[in-house]
């Protein structure tokens, strides 16, 4: 056994010591005040009781995810149905909270997972420690710690099959202490692998219950960009209205004026000319820009990649862009991705205060992902009112998912994923 595996043994037996702990006192006593409080709703006292101890039972859970993924390398999901935004508050919001919590298949599952966890999960979790603290103990026995033992009771000491009599069996209890840290390192690893897999198994979600909550989801995030489409329209007409619409009318009433004055005062129809003509400038870019915010040209004709360099360009401060994609998403991915990456470049530069941001996009395993970084002063959260929530409902439109992590004082790394293939040949350098 080389000193890698050894190292990544003795690592599995620490790992597993610490699993044991919390499956053993954590979901122990989580089921039992679960149980209880569950049993209290009919008369009431569970209703108020019941949020908190759920609200504790999923950090638990979550918390036996984290370590899942950074311990096991095996992500589970997260599959927690979401309250309402208009929650309402007092004893009415308390019974709704309690309502949804006990409906959610997820919480059952949590549950289910307590239940394997206090048995098997401890059960598959001790044994790496086990067998090392054993094996430890029979090395020991070669200081003559079977001696007092021996003395107290007589008959000396069984150490697994070696019956401990002597300074010889002594030695032969530290051989199979050996042996038995040695079984302890080679297969500690794939032990807590197999508390990890349980994990996965109890926690995360059945096909049926990923095809429903997929479904649901599906549900709002299409009612999300039909509100969004609408909202969208609803400025594009408003700019139209406001802006190239009313530069463009007195841009008309002028030209009456000037061929009422063309012949009458001349000077005065060429000052009025070159006013028609800044007018019609005018119009000109905010038209521009107001298609460049529907579709950028650059985006149709360069695809993402340069879109986005482009984007990075425009900033007043500097960007770095890397790109990795061997051809192009689907013009409306495409879209969304653009203006989730624009609205992210938005927040950095004008909520975060940064002074370096760093844009990576790249498609791999049928995903396009997308993340933008910035050195600013951090605190962004979704739902804060930085914009981040628009980002998730457009990315939610595509089944896709945005990930936030912006701990005060920074630095905020904004994650975002699509499901998505390749459609068409690369057409930007990259």
């Amino acid at each position: 056994m080389n000193v890698t595996k050894a190292r990544d043994g003795a690592l599995a037996a620490v790992q597993g010591l610490t699993l044991a702990l919390i499956s053993l006192i954590g979901s122990i006593t989580l089921f039992t005040l679960t149980a209880v409080s569950i049993a209290l709703i009919p008369i009431g006292v569970g209703v108020f009781s019941t949020p908190a101890v759920l609200t504790l039972v999923r950090a638990h859970a979550n918390q036996r995810r984290s370590l899942a993924a950074r311990w096991g390398g095996l992500p589970v999901p997260v599959p927690y149905r979401p309250f309402p935004k208009d929650a309402r508050k007092g004893v009415t919001g308390q019974v709704e909270r309690c309502t949804i919590m006990v409906k959610d298949p997820a919480t059952w599952r949590d549950i289910r997972w307590m239940l394997v966890d206090m048995t098997a999960g401890a059960v598959t979790a001790l044994v790496p420690p086990g067998l090392f603290l054993h094996g430890l103990f029979g090395i020991l026995l070669l200081t003559g710690l079977w001696r007092p033992i021996d003395e107290a009771g007589g008959g000396g000491l069984w150490y697994g099959f070696v019956h401990v009599t002597s300074s010889f069996t002594a030695g032969l209890a530290a051989l199979l202490g050996c042996v038995l840290i040695a079984l302890g390192l080679r297969f500690g690893r794939p032990l807590v692998s197999v508390h990890f897999r349980l994990t996965a198994t109890a926690l995360a979600p059945t096909r049926e219950a990923e095809l429903g909550e997929r479904i649901d989801r599906l549900t709002v995030t299409r009612h999300d960009a039909v509100d969004t489409s609408a909202a969208e329209l609803r400025r594009i007409e408003r700019d139209l209205h406001d802006g190239a619409q009313a530069r463009l009318v007195a841009m008309g009433m002028n030209l009456s004026t000037i061929e009422a004055l063309i012949e009458k005062d001349p000077a005065q129809a060429r000052k009025m000319l070159s006013m028609a003509r800044e007018s019609s400038a005018e119009a000109l870019a905010e038209l521009r820009d107001l298609v460049r915010g529907i579709h950028p040209p650059v985006l149709a004709e360069r695809g993402l990649g340069d879109a986005v360099r482009a984007l990075a360009l425009r900033l007043p401060v500097p960007c770095e862009v890397s790109v990795e994609m061997a051809g192009r998403v689907d013009a409306p991915v495409e879209s969304a991705a653009y203006f989730a990456v624009s609205e992210s470049l938005t927040n950095a530069v004008k909520h975060a205060g940064a002074g370096r941001v760093w844009v990576d996009i790249h498609h791999a395993d049928t995903t396009l992902r997308l993340s933008v970084t910035d050195d600013g002063r951090g605190g962004a959260a979704v739902g804060a009112g930085s914009g981040l929530s628009g980002i998730e409902r457009r990315l939610g439109t595509f089944d896709g998912i945005l990930a936030v992590s912006s701990p005060v004082g920074g630095p905020t790394m904004v994650t975002m994923e699509i499901p998505c293939a390749l459609s068409s040949p690369k057409t930007s350098s990259s």
